[in-house]
């Protein structure tokens, strides 16, 4: 199983280069996973063309999105695996990978966030935590994440720098 991380995306909507990354990137991952601040709700519409899009609901999204997702979600997908989810605002201790694990506790394979647009891939007593960075067109050079989730259940991360040329 593929599954494609991407966090802070901070766009009013998709542009060229968002349906680029998309189609380059993303639309071939079994699952989507947005760990929020994708701050417009015509940026979610846009990823729910993806049939195995989650997300949940920044600090930085426009009240309307934030109605409508959740700010921690769980699910349990293909072969068993517990996937937990949140933005990573509000919570005390550094680092916020480690109050990530906390917050979710033991019973999760994988754990994801974003917030702080640095990617992470962290093991806390078998608990994979990650942060695939920031997905932001403008500042600091794009990154997302994938997950590789073997037969065995072993799990790999691939950082992907996306270019800021697309097309």
């Amino acid at each position: 199983m593929k599954i494609a991380l991407i966090s802070d995306t901070h766009a009013t909507g998709p542009t060229p280069w968002m349906q680029a990354v998309y189609d380059r990137y993303l639309a071939k991952a079994d699952l989507l996973l947005h760990m929020g601040d994708m701050t417009s709700k015509e940026l979610w519409s846009f990823f729910m063309q993806h049939p195995g899009f989650h997300a949940v609901a920044g600090n930085m999204d426009e009240w309307s999105l934030s109605g409508e997702l959740e700010t921690r979600l769980s699910m349990t997908v293909e072969g068993g695996l517990r996937i937990g989810m949140m933005h990573g605002f509000g919570l005390s201790g550094r680092p916020l990978s480690g109050a990530v694990a906390q917050a979710f506790g033991p019973d999760y394979d994988l754990l994801c966030f974003g917030h702080t647009h640095e990617p992470a891939w962290i093991d806390y007593d078998g608990v994979r935590v990650a942060n695939p960075g920031s997905l932001r067109e403008t500042g600091k050079a794009p990154t997302l994440a994938y997950v590789h989730v073997a037969a065995d259940g072993t799990m790999t991360r691939e950082l992907v720098q996306v270019p800021r040329e697309m097309g």
